[in-house]
């Protein structure tokens, strides 16, 4: 997750740059996001034909070489939280207790 934030907060301070040096961005957005999921596609597209030519089957493929490098290393959810601990404290007053 860290590294999520880290580029948004990357992004934003690259944004403010280009407002107040009155600069527009290199490409629209939606463009430019378009444009690095070519990039992406592109690049399984060798190992995707590999995998064809040693008549792997494609959902192999999918799992252990597309998947991992299209997606990263996705946030885990947290584990749900023990009963005892629903009781969430507001300013140090028990909720629970009102």
């Amino acid at each position: 997750m860290k590294a999520y934030i880290l580029s948004l907060s990357a992004g934003v301070l690259v944004g403010l740059f280009y407002s107040l040096a009155h600069i527009r961005s290199p490409a629209p957005p939606v463009v430019a996001l378009v444009g690095l999921f070519g990039i992406l596609i592109g690049e399984q597209l060798i190992p995707i034909g590999r995998n064809i030519r040693l008549k792997e089957p494609l959902l192999v493929s999918w799992v252990q070489h597309i998947k991992p490098h299209v997606f990263g290393h996705l946030p885990q959810g947290k584990s749900p939280l023990p009963a005892d601990a629903s009781r969430t404290q507001s300013n140090g007053i028990d909720v629970a207790k009102g």
